[in-house]
């Protein structure tokens, strides 16, 4: 695996080393050496899917907040996705500042978003799906998330949603 390190700190897109022969590849996405030896969480609790049937949903800005905080390794199985991860984290020299990545079944680039990291796709495709590792498990009292348009982080997204749920078009604005 190549671990390339984006400019949020502590976050990173991995591109799976294929092995080919005659008969297609094989590639490693997850080893609990590898990313021990980096420094990163090495230990995954549990995986979820989402699957968007149109172009153009929009899900998240989502993360949990302590003491829940969880990393998530994201991977783009089907279809395409402009992939946003923002910084909430206040102590981070990267504090509110975003990062996207278009990942796709065709590139099966995976993104490790670390704890303190909002995490939020747009798909570009109709029949998208989403594969999500994480380390924790979902507790809803924890469960906090930012607009996708909050000018307090300016994301530049390919094009606005055209369907988004009600919860992540209702967030408020973003206050330190």
């Amino acid at each position: 695996m190549i671990f390339r390190e984006l400019a949020i700190g502590g976050a990173y897109c991995i591109e799976p080393e294929e092995l080919r022969d005659e008969r297609g590849f094989f590639a490693r996405t997850w080893c609990q050496q590898e990313f021990a030896a980096r420094g990163l969480a090495s230990q995954l609790d549990q995986c979820s899917i989402s699957f968007n049937d149109r172009l153009g949903t929009l899900r998240g800005l989502h993360y949990q907040a302590p003491p829940h905080g969880e990393v998530k390794l994201v991977r783009c199985t089907a279809g395409a996705i402009y992939d946003v991860l923002v910084d909430v984290r206040p102590d981070s020299l990267t504090f509110r500042q975003w990062v996207a990545v278009e990942l796709t079944g065709a590139n099966r680039q995976l993104l490790y978003i670390p704890i303190g990291v909002a995490h939020g796709f747009l798909t570009l495709v109709d029949g998208t799906e989403v594969f999500y590792q994480m380390t924790g498990t979902y507790q809803a009292e924890s469960a906090r998330g930012l607009r996708w348009n909050d000018p307090a982080f300016g994301i530049e997204w390919p094009y606005e949603p055209v369907i988004i749920a009600g919860r992540d078009r209702q967030y408020p604005n973003f206050v330190v």
